[in-house]
């Protein structure tokens, strides 16, 4: 399932987990190194096969993902 131009989850791909297009690397480990304050200039030297657009639209993925209302059920 192609989620936009740069986000890809394919089940056959890294467990089904969202991934950056034509690569195996996850949304998730993308979106680790900018909370661990990385910036994209450095994520793109260690992953040179990633654009600055790429990291984006990682953000504006998991933007999208917190935009839904859940509801939280306490037991």
């Amino acid at each position: 399932m192609q989620v936009n131009e740069y986000i890809v989850i394919d089940p056959e791909i890294c467990n089904g987990r969202p991934t950056i297009s034509g690569s195996r690397i996850t949304v998730q480990t993308i979106l680790e190194f900018l909370a661990a304050g990385e910036s994209i200039e450095s994520i793109m030297a260690e992953y040179p096969k990633l654009t600055a657009e790429s990291i984006q639209a990682c953000l504006q993925f998991a933007s999208e993902l917190t935009s839904h209302e859940y509801s939280v059920y306490i037991r």
